[in-house]
């Protein structure tokens, strides 16, 4: 039998707020699996689940999170305002359509999942969320996909900035200059696309730095995220996966391993630019 592990860090928020650092992110997992594999990767010693209206899976997340041998109080729940919602009703609306599925009392952490810059309503959506969060409904709020001059727009437009900052973010990716803004504006950076949807793994460098510690590719992938000071969410499709994925927090890069991964950057990216919607 597979041991527990323990559960990962917990990250301060600018609002008093904590996060856990490696959360189970549920982008592309099927309805008909996310049940199932939120409570594995709860049994597990998850406690951060990430989901949102566009993956489909919100209703199911919230059985899992019922279902769960842990108090709800231990759980992060994370869903996103989707693209098509941006403005300031139209995101009330689809906060309150999300949290009928997801059959919560309370969301741990809200996000604006894009900017769609060309649309120009994020800033209004902004507005929706900080109201949600001053009602209670919310715990935190924060945003997804955001580049440095759509968070100055937000936070020079309302005073207020968000906690989170999730974006595409892997070793060909490590958007060095915004996480340098968000840390200087107290917003933690979260990566989604952690492993570059498994395609970086194939790098050798990754394979001998593997090899050096004993662990997997995805595994100094995700220590290398942990270390960064990152958030950080994989998905994954199967039991042995999510506790891979957990069992990060027992040995430590060093900064010649580090210095390799940094070695590594390109600018490729599995996802869009913000900027082209």
């Amino acid at each position: 039998m597979s041991r527990n592990l323990d559960p990962a860090p917990l990250l301060p928020l600018a609002d008093g707020a904590v996060i856990p650092q490696l959360g189970y992110g549920l982008y592309k997992v099927p309805p008909a699996d996310a049940t199932r594999l939120s409570l594995e990767a709860i049994e597990a010693g998850y406690r951060h689940l990430d989901t949102a209206a566009f993956y489909g899976n919100e209703r199911e997340v919230g059985e899992a999170v019922r279902a769960a041998p842990v108090p709800r109080e231990e759980l992060f729940v994370t869903s996103k305002v989707w693209k098509d919602d941006n403005g300031y009703d139209e995101a009330l609306r689809a906060f309150e359509a999300s949290m009928a599925r997801l059959g919560l009392e309370r969301l741990d952490l809200l996000l604006i999942h894009w900017p769609v810059p060309s649309t120009d309503r994020f800033v209004d959506t902004w507005r929706a969320l900080v109201r949600l969060r001053d009602e209670g409904r919310v715990g935190s709020i924060g945003v997804a996909n955001f580049h440095a001059h759509h968070l100055e727009r937000i936070i020079g437009e309302t005073g207020v900035a968000p906690v989170v900052n999730q974006v595409e973010l892997h070793p060909w990716l490590p958007q060095i200059e915004l996480r340098a803004f968000d840390l200087a504006h107290g917003i933690l950076t979260e990566a989604w696309s952690p492993l570059a949807r498994g395609r970086v793994l194939a790098d050798p460098v990754l394979a001998e730095l593997a090899a050096r510690h004993g662990r997997t590719p995805a595994q100094i992938v995700l220590r290398w995220h942990v270390q960064l000071g990152n958030v950080v969410i994989p998905k994954a499709s199967s039991p042995a996966r999510i506790r891979e994925n957990l069992d990060v927090f027992d040995f430590e890069l060093r900064l010649g391993d580090l210095a390799e991964i940094a070695a590594l950057e390109s600018g490729e990216r599995t996802g869009r630019d913000p900027d082209d919607d």
